[in-house]
C-alpha cells in the first residue's frame, strides 16, 4: 500500500521507535491515529490520538472502535515493554507484565480488528517483533518467548487470512536504545558485541515494509543471517553464546515497567 493511501492505527505512538514511526509515516503523506496511555500527544503535530490501556479489555475495545470510526486501514502492533536479565531474578509479576504487553495484547486488538478489516478492499496488519523471537539470546528469555509467540502468532493468521483482504507482515527488528536502554543492558552489548537499532532505522524499515507488502523484513547483518541458521541448524548454534551467558550473570531485570516504550 501506498503511504499516502494508507491510514495507520499505532500503537506505542509515546515510544520511542512509535514517535520515530509516526514521524516517518506522516512524512511520507500517511495518516496516523496514535494510541498511548497518555491522554493527548504533541510528538507529531496533526496525529489523532486515542488514550487506552492495551492490557485491558476496556482498552482493547476502545481502541478498536477509534479504529473502526477512524477508518484505519493499517495496523501496526509497536506497543511493547522490555524484559533483560537471568530468570531467577523475573518475579511472575514481570514475566506477566511482557507477555500481556508483548504477545496478548496484539493478539486480542487484532482479533478486536478484524470483522473492520476484512470489510475493506485492503488492509494491513504489522506486528513488530524482534530478531531476538527468533534467535534465542541469554539474558532475553522472558523477552524472546514474548516476541517469539508474536511471531508465531502472526505468521499462523497470514496463512489464515490469505484469501481475505487482510495482509499480515512481520517487522523484525533488533533490540533499540530507547527500549533497552539500562547500564547493565549497555555493559552485555559491549562484551557481547549485540548491535542495536536506532528509531530512525526501525522506523524506515516499517515504511519500506507496508509500501513493499513484503511478509517479513528483519534489520541487521549478521542478524538477519543468523535468524535463518538459527531456523535451521538450532542447537549447533548453542555453543556460540557462551560470552552472552557469562555476560548476563550478574545482571538482572529491572522493575515492572508502566508504559509502552517499544
Amino acid at each position: 500500500m501506498k503511504a499516502a493511501d494508507a491510514r495507520v492505527l499505532l500503537t506505542g505512538a509515546s515510544g520511542g521507535i512509535g514517535r520515530a514511526m509516526a514521524q516517518a509515516l506522516q512524512g511520507a503523506g500517511a495518516a496516523v491515529l496514535g494510541v498511548g496511555r497518555a491522554a493527548a500527544s504533541p510528538l507529531a503535530p496533526g496525529m489523532d490520538w486515542v488514550q487506552a490501556d492495551l492490557t485491558t479489555a476496556t482498552g482493547v475495545t476502545t481502541v478498536a472502535a477509534a479504529a473502526a470510526d477512524w477508518r484505519a486501514n493499517v495496523v501496526v502492533h509497536a506497543a511493547g515493554v522490555p524484559a533483560f536479565g537471568p530468570l531467577a531474578g523475573a518475579s511472575p509479576a514481570q514475566m506477566q507484565a511482557v507477555l500481556q504487553a508483548n504477545l496478548l495484547a496484539p493478539m486480542q486488538l487484532t482479533q478486536a480488528l478484524l470483522p473492520h478489516l476484512r470489510r475493506l478492499p485492503q488492509a494491513q496488519v504489522v506486528f513488530v517483533g524482534s530478531a531476538l523471537g527468533r534467535i534465542g539470546l541469554p539474558g532475553f528469555s522472558v523477552y524472546g518467548a514474548s516476541k517469539a509467540g508474536l511471531h508465531g502468532f502472526a505468521e499462523a493468521l497470514r496463512r489464515e487470512l490469505a484469501d481475505t483482504p487482510v495482509q499480515v507482515q512481520i517487522l523484525g527488528p533488533r533490540s533499540t536504545r530507547t527500549a533497552f536502554n539500562g547500564a547493565a543492558v549497555e555493559a552485555y552489548n559491549q562484551a557481547t558485541g549485540t548491535a542495536m537499532d536506532t528509531p530512525a532505522a526501525v522506523a524506515a524499515a516499517l515504511l519500506r515494509l507496508i509500501e513493499t507488502e513484503a511478509a517479513e523484513r528483519f534489520l541487521g547483518f549478521p542478524e538477519r543471517l543468523a535468524v535463518r541458521l538459527n531456523g535451521v541448524l538450532g542447537a549447533l548454534l548453542d555453543g556460540s553464546f557462551a560470552k552472552h551467558r557469562r555476560s548476563v550473570a550478574a545482571a538482572s531485570l529491572p522493575p515492572t515497567p508502566k508504559g509502552n516504550p517499544v
